[in-house]
């Protein structure tokens, strides 16, 4: 049997910093695609990409209705894939939605979606999570500070950080609706958080954050290194960002609903393996183990 160096040790008696050690970028320069080269340096760069229009408002009308169906439907709700929130008791997230929904798994397949995903990781791709993220107004919670690769790594398996995020928003972010935040150059630094993992910890994690939660201090110090962007626009919009980025988001106490949807892509050469710090693997509707590529 392979063993397989954990380059990156997290849930541990105290927090670890280490120096990342894979590419941000792994596609060979000069590889065709719908990122403009100046764009893909400044993903290398600071580890996102904003993009003002990734999708229509005709195409945004769709989706959003598709959403809305989704949380509507009495089965839904029951099914373990949704998570609720706390407070309100409304569905907060719905996850392998493009497994669930047609209409999703359609925009999986757009090539002004898995094309960008391929460019960056160099690779064909598999989808490692989707979900809908539903935030309306007066009290949504929001999700605090975390690097996603560090739960991926620690509780997916995930060897390497080769793998990206795209969150497109069907709603309007404002910067009071509990927009995402993201430290720029964050993603070059894997922050090791202390404790260990319990088991079934995903049942607590998707409400709120426990175990991989940075400490204050380390917060403190990467904020004031890398400083913190906030990511406003219209429906349509969308931020790709590297799975390392430190990145979180506000309650929404105003009016205005803010919901997206939220794909993950890794590269088919970055297939999970055993969780490397905790006792069981997270379920496949979270961390997937069906790595066919995207077609």
């Amino acid at each position: 049997m392979t063993t397989i160096t954990d380059l990156y040790p997290s849930r541990g008696a105290t927090e670890v910093t280490v120096p990342r050690k894979d590419p941000v970028v792994w596609g060979a320069p000069g590889t065709p695609g719908p990122i403009a080269a100046a764009e893909l340096r400044g993903y290398e760069q600071d580890g996102f990409l904003a993009i003002d229009q990734l999708i229509s408002d005709d195409e945004v009308a769709v989706y959003r209705r598709e959403l809305e169906r989704l949380i509507a439907d009495p089965a839904i709700r029951t099914d373990e894939r949704s998570i609720i929130e706390p407070r309100s008791q409304e569905i907060r997230s719905v996850f392998e939605v493009h497994k669930i929904s047609e209409v999703f798994a359609r925009l999986v397949r757009d090539e002004r979606v898995v094309g960008r995903a391929r460019q960056i990781l160099g690779s064909d791709v598999y989808v490692h999570q989707s979900r809908i993220n539903v935030k309306p107004g007066f009290g949504a919670s929001g999700f605090y500070w975390h690097s996603d690769f560090e739960t991926w790594h620690a509780e997916d398996g995930l060897p390497h950080m080769r793998a990206v995020s795209v969150s497109i928003a069907l709603t309007e972010n404002h910067d009071t609706n509990g927009g995402l935040m993201i430290m720029p150059g964050s993603h070059r630094t894997f922050l090791g958080c202390a404790g260990a993992t319990p088991k079934d910890n995903y049942k607590k994690s998707l409400q709120m954050q426990d175990a991989g939660t940075p400490s204050d201090g380390a917060l403190t110090t990467m904020a004031g290194e890398y400083g913190i962007r906030l990511f406003t626009g219209r429906a349509g919009s969308a931020t790709w960002f590297d799975c390392n980025c430190m990145h979180g988001s506000g309650d929404n106490i105003t009016p205005f609903p803010r919901s997206n949807v939220f794909l993950v892509f890794n590269s088919v050469d970055n297939a999970a393996v055993e969780p490397f710090a905790a006792p069981v693997r997270r379920p496949e509707f979270i961390g997937a183990r069906d790595f066919t590529p995207v077609r």
